[in-house]
């Protein structure tokens, strides 16, 4: 028979049955101990509790996955995995060139400043322009190609005199030839096998030598071998082969090498003395992106034949037999060559196989180990958000319903103004001004969220202020703080273990929606509201991406909410009648 007046009114009184059939146990029997165990009866209510043993079980799961998995786990949540595909890539670039391409003779400098003074010139339909103390002459070769030479004054004409530039002595008959020249109209005049230019300097007349400087032309010049380079740029070869192209002359000859010119279809292609290709020259420009890869003249021949004809697309043989498809496409002047292009590609999206049982993320991740780790974040902030929250819930509580009076009115004050202030607006005004960050996520949330216990425990103390063992503590002298400690709290432990559970939940719930709105976890931490967003865009063609993550966050709150439902009926005194 149990002793009514040793129970207090908490403490589940516990009646013993005993079948007059079976044999009478003794007092000290250890099945009679067994028996009235409050521990084992606590114990068996709550696996009678089947929703519970379910929470359980996938919370023990979720721990193990989330702790132990990345431990076995073969990849980082950082991992990017990579696979070898093809991609068109821009490999070349041609335009028909409408700008004057200069090639400067040998030991000569034309600078920019002489380049914009000679376009100004051109325009002005002149044939002289000065830059500084130098005069510069050009004539035109052909079609958009000009010679340009600087001009050396060696005499003046002045009121009819002539007179030597410098005080040199002027060479016998060179004034003969100038009024010669003069007389007839001409420009110019050749004495003893040099020519000289007549020019006007203000109100003199200007009779000077020339040397070439440069050539301008809109053609460009490739070599079919890159060792002729030199050759194929220099002034000499640039100036004779304009002439000869103007001309229509079968050959020239440059540093006493014979060079022929074939024309065929619009193209001009120079031959050495042998016959054998040396250089192409057309109005298409052809580079290559990367400069220090070499274009063949073959090459370029064959991309400038295809932008004459509008074609989209080539097959080109290259020098080592392979054929390569080549597209292209004109955005304004400009025309992109690309080509296929072995290369790494980000494994992204890739569907649940052996390797990755979960598939990859849309950045070629692991999606088992990035759940894993996320899994991690989530009961982090979860249980450190409830751990904050229920430090300041708990003290606001207990005194407010220990002391209640003004204390009381101040505290329900304070969870009022709580309760009237929307979460996730906050959450998110909060996040945006101070930025996103793990420990930021954590404080604020635990900030937000203790009202629930602040109530609780309110209610909760105010039941247990007048129970005759808080007042016998108080007739013997206990302080309050070791009442509250020792007799208060510890029984309201029920309520605040399933305020617990729920705060859990309620703080991971809140962690993934921020960092599904973007203003949670911020990458490359993993979070399972942030990998929900990033696959949100494409949940159509893969939808494990954002299922995945949407049904273990669901297992995880189910779970926590089971558990604490069973801990709600093993304690609350209902579930004890």
């Amino acid at each position: 028979m149990t002793d009514m007046k040793n129970i207090s009114p908490d403490q589940e009184p516990i009646v013993e049955l005993i079948d007059d059939t079976n044999e009478e146990m003794s007092l000290d029997d250890a099945r009679r101990v067994k028996v009235l165990s409050p521990g084992m009866l606590v114990l068996k209510r709550f696996f009678r509790n089947r929703l519970a043993i379910v929470g359980m079980v996938i919370l023990v799961f979720m721990f193990i996955f989330s702790f132990l998995g990345p431990i076995f786990s073969p990849y980082s949540q950082t991992q990017v995995f990579t696979k070898t595909g093809s991609m068109a890539k821009d490999y070349a670039g041609a335009i028909y060139n409408e700008e004057l391409r200069y090639t400067v003779a040998e030991a000569e400098n034309f600078s920019s400043a002489e380049r914009a003074q000679f376009l100004f010139t051109l325009g002005q339909e002149e044939q002289t322009f000065a830059v500084g103390n130098q005069t510069f002459y050009y004539t035109a070769v052909g079609e958009n190609a000009y010679r340009i030479m600087q001009l050396d004054p060696v005499a003046e004409e002045l009121i009819g005199r002539v007179n030597p530039v410098g005080g040199a002595t002027l060479p016998d008959g060179l004034v003969e030839s100038y009024q010669s020249a003069k007389d007839a109209g001409s420009t110019s005049f050749e004495f003893e096998g040099e020519i000289y230019r007549i020019t006007r300097k203000l109100k003199a007349q200007q009779i000077s030598t020339e040397h070439n400087v440069a050539m301008a032309t809109i053609n460009t010049y490739d070599a079919y071998n890159q060792e002729d380079l030199d050759i194929v740029n220099s002034f000499e070869f640039v100036f004779a082969s304009e002439q000869a192209i103007v001309e229509d002359e079968d050959e020239f000859t440059v540093n006493g090498q014979i060079f022929k010119v074939l024309e065929e279809e619009g193209r001009v292609t120079i031959l050495d003395n042998s016959g054998e290709p040396f250089a192409e020259v057309s109005n298409i420009i052809v580079n290559p992106l990367d400069q220090s890869e070499f274009l063949s003249v073959e090459y370029k021949t064959a991309i400038r034949e295809a932008v004459v004809n509008r074609e989209d697309e080539i097959e080109f043989t290259h020098s080592d037999g392979e054929t390569i498809e080549y597209n292209i496409s004109r955005v304004n002047q400009n025309y992109y060559i690309k080509r296929e292009t072995p290369t790494a590609l980000i494994n992204m999206y890739e569907f649940p196989s052996a390797v990755h049982p979960l598939g990859t993320d849309n950045l070629g991740r692991d999606y088992l180990s990035r759940l894993m780790y996320g899994a991690r974040i989530s009961l982090l902030i979860g249980v450190s958000a409830m751990v904050i929250s229920g430090i300041i819930g708990i003290f606001l509580g207990v005194i407010a319903g220990y002391f209640g009076g003004r204390v009381d009115m101040f505290v329900s004050f304070l969870i009022t103004t709580r309760l009237s202030m929307p979460v996730v607006l906050v959450a998110l005004a909060v996040v945006a001004l101070i930025g996103g960050s793990l420990n930021v996520i954590i404080w604020v949330l635990g900030l937000l969220i203790w009202d629930r216990f602040a109530v609780v425990m309110r209610s909760s103390t105010q039941q247990l202020r007048s129970i005759d063992y808080v007042n016998a503590a108080k007739a013997i002298g206990c302080s309050t703080t070791r009442i509250l400690l020792t007799e208060v709290i510890p029984n309201i432990l029920n309520s605040l273990i399933v305020v617990a559970t729920l705060e859990i939940a309620h703080a991971i719930l809140l962690e993934a929606a921020l960092s599904f709105l973007g203003m949670g976890v911020q990458p490359p931490l993993p979070s399972w509201g942030l990998m929900i967003s990033e696959g949100k865009e494409f949940m159509l063609f893969s939808p494990w991406i954002i299922t995945i993550p949407g049904v273990v966050l669901s297992l995880l709150i189910l779970s926590i909410n089971l558990m604490g439902d069973g801990i709600r009926d093993i304690t609350a005194p209902e579930g004890r009648s």
